[in-house]
């Protein structure tokens, strides 16, 4: 059955059928018997987790030994119950860790511009192997095996290799196998809002793994409650949002590093008003040491804002040309360091330094949205 052309980034892609899993497979065989590193974004989300590893335990079918890595934080509620239910093994990056004993890198729901392990990991001299991702391209990195579909999720490409590429079948009454197929059908829930924003291959990837996932595993992850910052959070957001033409801004200020997954949370959260299409929640996200960052969220439900486009029109790149903003269909995110001026101690400092950044940030997405001069909703 041939399957249907998706638009993303106004490119249009008709893949062959099987043909990515098939040339996934030729690409591990060509990698036998190697040591990789599967590159995460910083703060990694349940999509990213679980193609990592659906990932390593493909890879381990060819004798490759993959260890998944991140360098920030895993704070949501949600992707900490995914990490302990299932006995997750990843690994923070620390100063302690030799990179250069790995032989390649494979960047997972991600290409590059969302982890600081990718400047860590061409220093030490690896090279890039695969990026495998759902997000618009990027255009960073180069690497000798690239899947980058207008899909839903990461999720939904791994997934295809599992069902197409004759690589791994599947085992029921595996623990692991059952593990990895709960995981990967919460990676595609979450990342498509509960199936909301599924497409046709996200629906045939479900229906696959539901004949391995196991329901209260998956419920007990869903069953979560959230954080007392997290709600702190979602209240200032709903308390100091600003509404103007279908758009809801609202800034958090600081945050502990602990509740950075805070922010998305909040913006789910403002874009159920009425009337409200797009919202961004941001704040200055307070990371080890003095290290700083400004933090933001987007969600729309307006089919014709191309969220990537949008933040990175908005809020532009920095020097190495890489862009602070960018997203996917409905999502994004944006991460502007504080340089220079991060570690503040002094209050009143601290309250400057807020409201500069606070202003100049919505009066950047305001303009990019063509509203800038709107007076504030009654």
């Amino acid at each position: 059955m041939a399957r249907a052309a998706r638009d993303v980034g106004h490119v249009s892609v008709v893949p062959e059928e099987g043909a990515q899993a098939r040339a996934f497979a030729a690409f591990l065989e060509r990698h036998r018997g190697e040591s990789q590193a599967a590159a995460l974004q910083d703060y990694p989300d349940p999509d990213a987790i679980s193609s990592a590893m659906a990932y390593r335990a493909m890879a381990a079918r060819f004798d490759i030994g993959v260890d998944i890595l991140y360098e920030g934080r895993i704070s949501h509620q949600e992707n900490l119950a995914l990490v302990h239910l299932l006995d997750v093994e990843l690994i923070r990056y620390t100063e302690a860790l030799p990179l250069d004993r790995y032989q390649g890198a494979a960047f997972i729901d991600n290409q590059g511009t969302t982890t600081r392990l990718t400047d860590r990991l061409i220093e030490a001299g690896v090279p890039v192997l695969a990026i495998i991702d759902h997000h618009a391209p990027q255009g960073m990195l180069t690497p000798e095996f690239a899947d980058i579909r207008p899909v839903g999720a990461a999720a939904t490409i791994v997934t295809d290799y599992l069902r197409r590429g004759g690589i791994l079948e599947l085992d029921p009454d595996r623990e692991d196998h059952v593990h990895l197929a709960t995981a990967l059908l919460h990676g595609l829930r979450s990342e498509t809002n509960g199936f909301i924003r599924a497409g046709p291959e996200e629906y045939e990837a479900g229906e696959f793994l539901t004949r391995y996932a196991d329901p209260r595993l998956l419920e007990s992850i869903l069953r979560v409650q959230r954080s007392h910052g997290t709600m702190e959070v979602i209240q200032l957001a709903l308390t100091d949002r600003e509404l103007r033409g279908g758009f809801s801004l609202a800034g958090v200020g600081y945050l502990r590093h602990a509740d950075r997954d805070a922010i998305p949370q909040a913006t789910d959260f403002l874009l159920t008003e009425e009337d409200v299409h797009t919202a961004v929640v941001y704040g200055i996200v307070q990371g080890e040491g003095q290290r700083e960052s400004v933090v933001g969220s987007l969600r729309t439900t307006k089919v014709t804002l191309d969220v990537d486009q949008f933040l990175k029109s908005a809020l532009g790149a920095d020097l190495r040309g890489r862009y602070y903003g960018g997203g996917r269909s409905r999502a994004g995110g944006f991460e502007i360091p504080i340089g220079f001026l991060e570690g503040t101690t002094d209050p009143e400092q601290a309250r400057l330094k807020w409201e500069t950044f606070d202003r100049q940030i919505r009066a950047k997405l305001l303009k990019a949205a063509g509203i800038e001069t709107e007076p504030a909703d009654a």
